[in-house]
């Protein structure tokens, strides 16, 4: 993602280093975001809301101590990767040095000159090698290669850095920059046809970048995947084949059998001794809100109400959980468009949602469960049609085997959010109800 496309419309920032910036840097610009809108005196650290249940009226929530919070709307902007998962390997208990999942990083950890094992080669594994390779000896596990869409990651320099602070209409046609703009609706539309010239396209520039990028053919092989680009998440990366043909880097294909005291031994029977183990082995990417347990109507528990997998209407309202609303949650767009964009959208449709509350004699409102049964149907049609269904196993994919991603065209997903079928939606009286 672009640093200019990875900013809050209304908060560009003129600081970035580089095209594709690092954690740190989006870190810090999010750190700046907060203190700039004091966002710090509407903020509650350090509180985990562990149930969430409709009154009949509004919304009582407890946090983990039990304290009470009582709110007329739920906005459940809980994320969608951020509960890490650990893989089941045998024998991982026993390692001796460091085991350390991406998302859990315990930078107090030294690395320099170290033996690491990186597990896991999706967006953060290639990250990583490509990162730690100059400076210590990495064995890079992986179980089914990626393709690897070829980018430059150029540093923007003092004199352009100066540009953007001093020209705010640069900044913001940066944000929107016709290109990229354009790149985002052709691959999103290219995406819901497996078999379209785009998709063939994307994948004859993969497999350019690999063959020019690995002359060792059998390397390359074990490089080489066996199902169409697009259909997991389409790894991006300027280095990576250099990282991994590095002298200090070798990749593992052999399979784990089992991690031991010294380091993972692989099921030829050859024990590869490291320091640390490095887990870039992704997230439980259909948790959602959960474990928090929220009851709506009737007390219907969520976890029910997703007993096939979760949904929401247009990704933002379930039928039955009045006035309880998500950013980023089930069938979202997460992970070919900007989550800042898509959250921006979402809350512009949320707005609208609350307004017709606030202009109405009803306490809630949520989707209708006909509305939410057409959407599904419609989604799951074009899902399964789609590059994602192809043919691989990835975190796109539900409890059934259906992607859960939204399965249309960015702009698609722009007109959606822009617009509001109130027949799909029920007004909700108040109710009493003993909480």
């Amino acid at each position: 993602m672009p640093s200019h496309a990875y900013t809050y419309s209304f908060e560009p920032n003129p600081e970035w280093t580089r095209a594709l910036p690092p954690g740190s840097e989006i870190q810090s610009y999010f750190e700046s975001v907060f203190s700039k809108y004091k966002l710090a005196a509407f903020t509650r650290f350090d509180t985990e809301i562990i149930s969430a249940d409709w009154t009949g009226e509004n919304w009582l929530l407890k946090d983990q101590h039990g304290e009470p919070y009582r709110a007329p709307i739920v906005i459940a902007a809980t994320g969608v990767l951020h509960h890490p998962s650990y893989p089941k390997i045998a024998g991982l208990q026993d390692f001796e040095g460091p085991v350390m999942h991406s998302a859990r990083w315990d930078h107090g950890v030294p690395l320099d000159g170290r033996r690491i094992a990186i597990i896991g080669n999706g967006s953060t594994g290639v990250q990583m090698v490509s990162a730690l390779c100059d400076c210590a000896h990495v064995r890079h596990f992986q179980r089914t290669p990626q393709w690897i869409f070829p980018v430059e990651n150029p540093l923007f320099t003092e004199a352009q850095r100066a540009e953007f602070r001093s020209n705010r209409d640069l900044l913001v046609y940066l944000q929107n920059e016709p290109t990229y703009a354009a790149n985002v609706e052709r691959f999103t539309q290219a995406v819901l046809n497996p078999d379209s010239p785009e998709i063939q396209e994307i994948q004859n520039i993969c497999q350019d970048n690999l063959d020019h990028s690995v002359r060792d053919p059998a390397l390359r092989e074990k490089l080489t995947p066996q199902y169409r680009a697009g259909c997991k998440r389409l790894i991006y990366s300027p280095d990576y084949y250099q990282a991994i043909q590095h002298p200090n880097s070798r990749l593992v294909t052999q399979g784990i059998a089992r991690v031991e005291a010294e380091g993972i031994r692989t099921r030829d029977g050859v024990l590869h001794k490291v320091d640390v183990i490095a887990l870039a082995t992704g997230f439980h990417a259909d948790r959602f809100v959960r474990p928090m347990q929220v009851r709506g109507l009737n007390g219907q528990s969520l976890d029910d109400a997703w007993s096939n997998g979760p949904t929401a209407y247009k990704s933002i309202s379930m039928p039955g959980f009045p006035n309880f609303f998500f950013m980023n949650g089930p069938t979202s767009p997460v992970g070919n468009f900007s989550l800042i964009d898509t959250a921006e959208m979402q809350w512009g449709y949320i707005a609208q949602l609350i307004e017709r509350i606030s202009e109405s004699a009803a306490v809630g409102i949520s989707a209708r469960p006909e509305a939410l049964h057409r959407y599904d149907n419609e989604r799951l049609q074009a899902a399964r049609a789609s590059v994602f269904g192809s043919g691989c196993n990835s975190w796109y994919l539900d409890q059934n085997g259906v992607p859960n991603t939204w399965p249309w065209s960015q702009s698609r997903f722009r007109e959606a959010m822009r617009t509001r079928e109130w027949d799909d939606y029920v007004m909700h009286e108040h109710q009493t109800i003993n909480c």
